[in-house]
């Protein structure tokens, strides 16, 4: 499968800031790419920072002024996937910032008694997708699995936030990854829920708004506090543009009962 990806920001820089970026494709993709940064039309520093499982930022130093980002990308077939080790496995079973798996411990155990493996990932899957409805702009960013729970509505960090909580609260591992989403409507960057069972890491994504075998990994962590496009440090800057493009040479029908890893 061939996916052409990019992602275009205009940023309003009003005091000196520290910026950084999540949205370069993980270096377990083998991809060609181009990464242009500038403020006020001339090129700006930039610093790669590595983070875990392929995940990469891209640091700038920016003083006030109109800063701008083009990123593009073209990847060809699948990425390996990358064994995860005790450590990762115990991190991604803890409760998080926005994904309180002790708080919804009881709500969990009484809607899932008795799954256990593949069953439990479609049978979570399901319950999220038909229990919350897709509104864009109905969370704040500071909104939980809980409040999402409590409200029914959320996009799409919201959806894979609840998952994950839920899977933890029954000691399944579960982490959240950005991605960019061939066939999401309408385009966006995109969050889904990645699952470990038997060894290896699965993607649940109950919106099932775009076809899983497309999905292009970007960052990785525990929830969206991980993974974010643009963090602001050291100061301010108010985002004014944000095109996000994926196209895939095939778009796959998808199941919620398959099992699928991000490629």
């Amino acid at each position: 499968m061939h996916r052409d990806l990019s992602a275009h920001l205009s940023l309003d820089v009003t005091s000196p800031a520290t910026l950084a970026f999540e949205l370069a494709v993980s270096t377990q993709l083998a991809a060609r790419e181009s990464l242009r940064i500038t403020l006020d039309g001339a090129p700006v520093q930039v610093r790669e920072v590595p983070d875990h499982h392929g995940t990469r930022l891209h640091v700038v130093q920016a003083d006030p002024g109109r800063l701008v980002l083009d990123y593009s990308a073209s990847v060809d077939g699948r990425a390996t996937p990358v064994a995860s080790d005790e450590a990762d496995l115990l991190r991604y079973l803890r409760p998080s910032r926005y994904c309180e798996s002790d708080t919804l411990g009881p709500t969990a155990h009484a809607e899932f008694a008795g799954l256990r493996g593949y069953d439990l990932l479609s049978a979570v899957s399901s319950w999220v997708g038909s229990r919350l409805s897709y509104v864009p702009g109905s969370s704040l960013p500071t909104d939980g699995a809980v409040q999402t729970l409590l409200g029914r509505k959320g996009v799409c960090r919201d959806y894979a936030h609840l998952v994950i909580a839920l899977l933890r609260a029954l000691d399944v591992p579960a982490r959240l990854v950005s991605v960019y989403a061939p066939g999401l409507s309408p385009m966006d960057f995109h969050a889904v829920a990645e699952a470990h069972l038997d060894g290896q890491w699965y993607v649940v994504d109950a919106t099932t708004l775009a076809p899983r075998t497309s999905l292009v990994r970007i960052a990785t962590g525990r929830d969206a506090s991980d993974t974010a496009f643009l963090n602001v440090h050291h100061g301010y800057a108010d985002l004014d543009e944000l095109e996000v493009t994926a196209v895939a040479d095939v778009l796959p029908d998808d199941d919620v009962r398959d099992l699928v890893t991000l490629g």
